[in-house]
């Protein structure tokens, strides 16, 4: 009996973290700009101030336990697509890079933004743990990723190290670019184009991403992803 109600316990603890992380979502969809305080959070979810921070010590916890809930969604998705379908090509991995990273609004700018608190504001412990749990997905993703992509004359695919290096890569592609064409006004979704901006920063983000990630996996793996011809 004791331990069943131990396991009621850790579940309803999992959904109060839950609803914790939906409200903080929701607080930062109405006002992506800043960055949302606990109190803010607290109210949303409908809980005491100090019930949130029995979860996360502090609101950079909060943020970063935000963007990390979307990326796990990421790899859960990319680690089921790698380990049980046959045939992966780039298209399919980069239709899941556009559902969980580029395509939802918030997902950028809170990735650039928690980068910035791993490095200014949290705690190192908390960094370290966060870090150690992304490599454990990444190396489980990446794994995955160099037996679908062999390198020509070569089997059974990728040196090991490689799928995880080719991740790494495409994520700092993805953020890369995006900061690049959010810092000239124009966010990710913008055509960068205009009067006031030169020729070099005429850009829609979505096709020179794709573009420039396959120019990284064609260099890392051969033919295995074809050319594709911006819009």
């Amino acid at each position: 009996m004791a331990i069943r109600q131990r396991a009621i316990q850790a579940e309803d603890k999992q959904e109060r973290r839950d609803a914790i992380l939906d409200a903080a979502e929701q607080v930062l969809a109405d006002a992506p700009e800043r960055v949302a305080s606990v109190a803010e959070v607290a109210s949303r979810a409908g809980l005491a101030k100090g019930t949130v921070y029995l979860y996360f010590p502090g609101k950079e916890e909060l943020l970063l336990a935000v963007h990390e809930r979307w990326v796990d969604g990421f790899f859960h998705d990319l680690i089921a697509l790698v380990e049980s379908e046959p045939g992966v090509d780039f298209d399919a991995v980069f239709a899941l890079a556009r559902t969980h990273l580029i395509d939802p609004p918030l997902f950028m700018p809170l990735a650039a933004r928690c980068f910035g608190l791993m490095a200014h504001s949290l705690a190192p412990a908390s960094v370290l743990a966060f870090k150690q749990r992304m490599a454990a997905r990444m190396e489980r993703a990446g794994t995955g990723v160099e037996r679908h992509f062999p390198a020509p004359g070569e089997a059974p695919g990728l040196e090991p190290g490689r799928g995880v290096a080719m991740l790494r890569r495409s994520y700092a592609l993805t953020l890369g670019l995006w900061q690049m064409s959010a810092a000239v006004g124009g966010g990710a979704w913008c055509t960068m184009a205009g009067p006031q901006l030169p020729a070099a920063f005429a850009w829609h983000y979505p096709t020179e991403l794709e573009a420039a990630l396959r120019a990284l996996w064609r260099g890392m793996i051969g033919s295995a992803a074809s050319e594709v011809t911006p819009t």
